[in-house]
Formats: structure tokens, C-alpha cells, sequence
């Protein structure tokens, strides 16, 4: 499918996932790949796009800010290091972004602020006036308050958070940066003769199926969620392109237009 419609897109939602974003022998973060990454969402900016940013990575910054070596299992220890991590992460965005004189903005989002109508009229305004005003928004679930026990309250994962995200701004396109190239057949890792799909133009349940079977550790919140967020966007009237976040070049090669991952194209 020709996809130079994408040249034309203006608001941009970016999901950053955690693999893009850390090392994964280590899980601390890559600062190499966040100044890159900071560097081409500011070039964006620059070319009068808006943009949002739905950044993962919170959890493992406050794990090494903690000392804490293994993935913390229990509740309370996660939303700790989502508290020390939010900070520190916000921290280095900050310095990284001011190298390139752009202003940046945190927003930590609860699923009950999209339920609630007034809460959610109040985060559409803020996030009107800060595109507005050239900001680019770093969006986060609030982690820290949000609980697996409230399911109301929790998105559980930040590729629905983003198709979310991407639906309150009423965004032009989402581009979800994960460890994979996008939706195969199969899972590619165990199944050589998978295919990458890149064109889709409806969700139904055979495709639901296919994700479920590919799903395993595919980023921190699996294909699965993907295809959830997809249809979000869709019912949204939102593009969205799955893409590996391993080469941040694809941003900007799916702004111009190139095949790409997979695109789900909106209804």
C-alpha cells in the first residue's frame, strides 16, 4: 500500500517502549539511543509537526536508582521505583531536550481521568495548549497511584495508554516503538517461515488469534495489547504503525512515507 499519506500527518503520538529505551543486558537506560531519540522528535517538532511522547522506562530507572537488581515482583516495590523513576527519567529527558532548546512538559495519566467526562475535557485542554504553545509532552501512567487491584484506575500497559493518548488529543497517526518489526503470522523467533503483514485494514478475530499466539515476550506488554491498542486507534479515526524501536531512524522514514512495520489503517 502506498503510504505517502503519512508525509501529510501533523499530530504524532510516539510510544516509546522500555527495550528502546534500555540496555538489555542490564536494563539500565541507553542514554546514546534517548539522545537520538530526543534529537529526531525535536527535528520533528521542528518541522512544524506536533508531537506526544507515551515514554516507558520508569519502573528500570528507579530499579538502578534503588539498587534493585531483579525485576521487582510485589506491588508496593514496582510503584516505589515508578516514583524514584519517573523523576530521574523526566530528569535526563529535561537535559536533553533543553540541548536542543525544546520545552518539554510531564503528564501522568490515570484510567479514571478518561472515564471521568470532566477529567477528561480538563486533560484535552492541557494538552491543546501545550501543543499549542510548541511543547511536547512526556506521558506516563501514574503509576505510583494507579494499582493492579483497581482495575478502573489502570491502563496495565502503555500501548493501550497511548491508542488512549492518541484518541484524547485526536492524534494523526501512533507509532509504537517495541522490540519487533511489527505483526507476523507467527512468532518469528520460533517459527522462521513467519511473514511480517505490513498492511491492515480490519481487526477481527482471526487477527486476535494470530497476536495471542505470537505474544510471549514481545516488549513489556506483548502483541496482544498491540492489537488493542490498534483497535483504539482505529475506532478513533487514528493510523498506526508498529515499528522496532531498535533503529530510531524508522520514525522519520515512516513520516516520509516508507513501508515501515506494520500499518493498521483507521476506519
Amino acid at each position: 500500500m502506498d503510504r505517502s499519506f503519512l508525509k501529510d500527518k501533523k499530530r504524532i503520538v510516539v510510544k516509546i517502549g522500555t527495550s528502546t529505551i534500555t540496555h538489555t543486558s542490564t536494563g539500565n537506560l541507553n542514554l546514546g539511543k534517548l539522545e537520538r531519540l530526543v534529537r529526531m522528535l525535536t527535528d520533528i517538532r521542528n518541522q512544524d509537526k506536533e508531537v506526544v511522547v507515551v515514554s516507558s522506562g520508569a519502573i528500570g530507572a528507579g530499579r538502578k536508582a534503588l539498587g534493585i537488581k531483579e525485576r521487582p515482583k510485589t506491588l508496593s516495590v514496582k510503584q516505589a521505583c515508578a516514583a524514584v523513576g519517573q523523576a530521574r527519567l523526566m530528569m535526563i529527558y529535561q537535559k536533553l531536550f533543553a540541548e536542543y532548546n525544546q520545552t518539554i512538559a510531564q503528564i501522568l495519566i490515570t484510567k479514571r481521568i478518561m472515564l471521568n467526562e470532566i477529567s477528561k475535557a480538563n486533560a484535552e485542554n492541557t494538552f491543546a495548549e501545550l501543543l499549542r504553545m510548541e511543547v511536547i509532552p512526556i506521558v506516563n501512567e501514574n503509576d505510583p497511584i494507579s494499582t493492579d487491584q483497581i482495575q478502573e484506575e489502570n491502563f496495565g500497559d502503555n500501548d493501550t495508554l497511548s491508542a488512549n493518548v492518541a484518541e484524547l488529543v485526536k492524534a494523526d497517526l501512533l507509532i509504537l516503538l517495541s522490540d519487533i518489526n511489527g505483526l507476523y503470522t507467527d512468532d518469528p523467533r520460533t517459527n522462521k517461515n513467519a511473514k511480517l503483514i505490513p498492511y491492515v485494514d480490519h481487526i477481527d478475530a482471526a487477527l486476535e488469534s494470530m497476536a495471542k499466539g505470537a505474544d510471549s515476550n514481545y516488549g513489556t506488554g506483548g502483541m496482544t495489547t498491540k492489537i488493542a491498542a490498534a483497535k483504539i486507534a482505529a475506532e478513533a479515526g487514528v493510523d498506526m504503525v508498529i515499528a522496532n524501536g531498535e533503529h530510531l531512524s524508522n520514525i522519520s522514514r515512516i513520516l516520509n512515507g516508507e513501508e515501515i512495520g506494520t500499518l493498521f489503517k483507521a476506519m
